[in-house]
């Protein structure tokens, strides 16, 4: 091999390992809640148009999911439709001595999803934590058909799952609620079975309807909305939130100022959730 073609390799080389370190340096990796996914991937997908030299990786699989890849650093970020617990902290905090960041990203109505044939159009939120608990079991007892209620709802490691016992439930759900892997699932139980009823993020609702949601029996059922949700008027309201093992730097920070900036927010409203102001 001349001189001249040795120069040639190791010049190439060179490049190769600097276009790869590049690569590797704007890559960044989201994974956890399904709620947050389309959110999320609306938000990657008009930043990498902005920003091409950037590579946005997201995937779902649950709250809970992602908080474990955010502990064993398999993620930069942890998409989260619930507060992170005290003891998934403490895990962050004795692997890598950091504290860990909790950055609040939308707002969420919480949906309860119902057939279109079903002529139960609100509940109480007690009346909905009884049907989840099993204490209510046919719609006629709260004023629907003569018919049992089929119940739907998420599995254990969802954000949504959690939020929603604690909330709405208030104890361990009913043993026949059959649980899915994502609001998407259920949103497509509720449409086939007409006596059935499920929950999830509202930007989900797509061939069903939303049930009016009444705070007690003598309230006004409300819908939610971006007016309900600002005003705190509609009951099942929550905030969705990112977490990271440390303040974020460099094109994750830049990335997560973007969302929480002007461009970030307006994108919220357009796949069904609301901005945080």
């Amino acid at each position: 091999m001349n001189k001249a073609k040795l120069k040639y390799g190791v010049l190439l080389a060179i490049v190769m390992i600097i276009g790869y370190s590049f690569t590797t340096l704007n890559k960044i990796t989201i994974k956890g809640s399904d709620t947050m996914v389309i959110l999320s991937q609306k938000w990657a997908e008009v930043y990498m148009k902005k920003n091409p030299g950037t590579t946005i990786q997201v995937t779902g699989g649950g709250s809970g999911v992602g908080l474990a890849a955010l502990i064993n650093g398999s993620t930069d970020i942890a998409n989260s439709s619930r507060p992170i617990k005290p003891t998934e902290l403490e895990k962050i905090k004795a692997k890598y001595n950091k504290s860990g960041i909790e950055i609040a990203c939308a707002k969420d109505g919480l949906s309860v999803f119902l057939n279109k044939g079903n002529s139960v159009s609100e509940l109480t939120l007690k009346q909905i934590g009884d049907i989840f608990s099993g204490k209510i079991t046919n719609w006629k007892q709260v004023g629907g058909a003569d018919a049992k209620i089929q119940l739907y709802g998420r599995e254990s490691s969802s954000g949504t799952f959690e939020f929603f016992k604690e909330h709405v439930v208030k104890t361990d759900f009913a043993k026949t609620c059959q649980t899915l892997p994502g609001t998407a699932a259920i949103v497509n139980a509720v449409k086939k079975d007409k006596y059935s009823i499920g929950y999830g993020g509202a930007a989900y609702a797509e061939g069903v309807k939303d049930c009016a949601v009444k705070k007690d029996a003598k309230s006004k059922g409300v819908f939610p909305s971006e007016a309900t949700i600002k005003n705190k008027t509609y009951p099942i309201t929550r905030y969705l939130y990112m977490y990271l093992k440390a303040k974020p730097i460099g094109e994750t920070k830049a990335f997560i100022d973007w969302i929480l900036g002007p461009q970030g927010q307006s994108l919220i409203a357009e796949v069904g959730y609301y901005p945080l102001k």
